[in-house]
């Protein structure tokens, strides 16, 4: 998962990042549990849970770059579905950006695939010599 993202930005890029995981996932959660009673159709169904999950995904910053992938595609579809293009289009290029920026340091997928320090110890032998002496 580490070559999905170029870096986990700290500071404020990592809370930009943060905010803008919080956004575009809560936004979706928000939006799919007050249309959620009103489900008829087995596709439409299949849709919201789809964009739910990613939300989910993209708010705990858990495989940012697969949930803002679905994120994407989903609002596309929905939109050609209703016919209106303009909100989704907005909420597809925000999941895309996560997508291509990674989750930041403040996220799931930081903790589980985050760069890590490994320190390496270098042993000298005190008999041995570089000149052959």
């Amino acid at each position: 998962m580490q070559r999905l993202f170029s870096t986990f930005p700290n500071g404020w890029p990592g809370t930009g990042l943060l905010l803008l995981r919080l956004t575009a996932g809560l936004s979706l959660v928000v939006g799919e549990l007050s249309r959620w009673a009103g489900l008829s159709e087995s596709t439409i169904l299949t849709l919201r849970v789809a964009r739910l999950s990613a939300a989910l995904l993209l708010a705990v910053g858990f495989w940012t770059p697969v949930a803002g992938m679905a994120q994407a595609i989903v609002e596309v579809w929905i939109g050609i579905g209703e016919g209106s293009m303009a909100l989704h289009v907005i909420v597809a290029s925000i999941g895309l950006s996560l997508a291509m920026l990674g989750p930041g340091a403040w996220s799931v997928d930081a903790r589980l695939f985050g760069r890590k320090r490994i320190d390496v110890e270098v042993q000298r032998n005190c008999g041995d010599s570089a000149d052959g002496d």
